[in-house]
């Protein structure tokens, strides 16, 4: 029976072992297929002795500068629904931070600070001068607020997509499951596993919709499957807390106007956690000298839903709110 049972466990490790060898040969069979689609969409520019990419569009007196959430691997296609309302009449930028889009992966610690000068270099590098107007969605609140604790003046206002406040990222703390829960899908994801889950991989959203040409989804779909949860993406979920308390260390921006856009599902608005969301953002409007807390019904990918909610909101808060005066120094 002993013999038996070691013998069904030694048959299963072979075909464990086989079966992510498979995996990971079709991957990178695939990785190769695809990189015939991704040519660079955006200008490149050398930050820290690797490539960072910034896509720019339109024209206008304000650049509106869109900062992906955590893992959202192609940025410039996933929020091209909600940036092409704003390119009409404004200037906007789509950045890149490393490991997303058509940056490279730097494969640092994912410092704030490192992750800011990177950021505002590639601006610069790519002919966008501040001051700057940024629409961050979720993790990237982060950078965007300590952007303002540190160089205020660079900045002329924030449109903040169902951002996580640095206070929240304190609050709670990755536990040591998360932790490793992390770790794991980046191993995973460098074997090659995530090609079996598409739907985690990019939006499936995304694909249903309108605003990418067919050509322009093959490529959301391969740049995604390139970049998933790469080293950059998880070592930056790995030092959300100590980014975010040097944040919280720093006095709040509160010259630094800030519209704070709070994505509820309806399944969810009674929810323990959709009540606490909320008053941290009520909280931190308070503390702000110009600020504005509106709900919109949706998930947390707020852009994909309500694009032309966000512009309208996001216009009239700029033009009424801040115009063209002087803020405080």
């Amino acid at each position: 029976m002993k013999k038996m049972f070691k013998k069904i466990v030694i048959y299963f490790i072979a075909f464990m072992l086989f079966g992510l060898v498979a995996i990971f040969s079709y991957h990178r069979y695939q990785l190769s297929k695809e990189s015939k689609l991704l040519d660079t969409k955006g200008t490149l520019v050398e930050v820290d002795h690797q490539k960072i990419n910034v896509y720019t569009e339109g024209d206008g007196q304000d650049t509106y500068v869109f900062m992906a959430g955590s893992g959202i691997a192609a940025p410039i296609y996933e929020m091209k629904g909600l940036y092409s309302k704003f390119s009409q009449e404004q200037k906007i930028a789509v950045i890149d931070r490393a490991g997303y889009g058509y940056s490279d992966v730097s494969s640092d610690e994912r410092d704030i600070d490192t992750i800011l000068a990177q950021t505002r270099e590639a601006l610069l590098k790519s002919g966008n001068k501040p001051p700057y107007i940024l629409v961050p969605h979720s993790i990237s609140g982060v950078e965007a607020i300590y952007w303002a604790q540190k160089y205020p003046d660079e900045i002329k206002g924030i449109i903040a997509l169902d951002i996580g406040l640095p206070s929240q990222y304190v609050e709670h703390k990755m536990g040591v499951v998360d932790v490793w829960t992390v770790r794991g899908m980046n191993m995973l994801t460098k074997l090659g596993v995530h090609r079996l889950t598409p739907s985690k991989v990019y939006n499936p959203e995304v694909m249903k919709q309108s605003f990418l040409t067919a050509e322009e989804k093959e490529v959301y779909k391969a740049l995604s499957y390139k970049q998933f949860f790469n080293d950059d993406m998880k070592n930056e979920l790995l030092h959300v807390y100590e980014n975010s308390l040097k944040s919280e260390k720093l006095p709040k921006p509160k010259d630094t106007p800030i519209l704070l856009i709070d994505a509820i599902a309806k399944k969810n608005k009674d929810s323990k956690f959709t009540k606490y969301h909320s008053q941290k953002y009520a909280e931190f409007a308070e503390q702000i000298n110009i600020s504005e807390v509106r709900e919109l019904s949706g998930t947390h990918s707020i852009y994909l839903y309500k694009p032309d909610e966000i512009y309208n909101l996001a216009i009239k808060f700029m033009k009424t709110k801040v115009g063209n005066t002087e803020r405080p120094r």
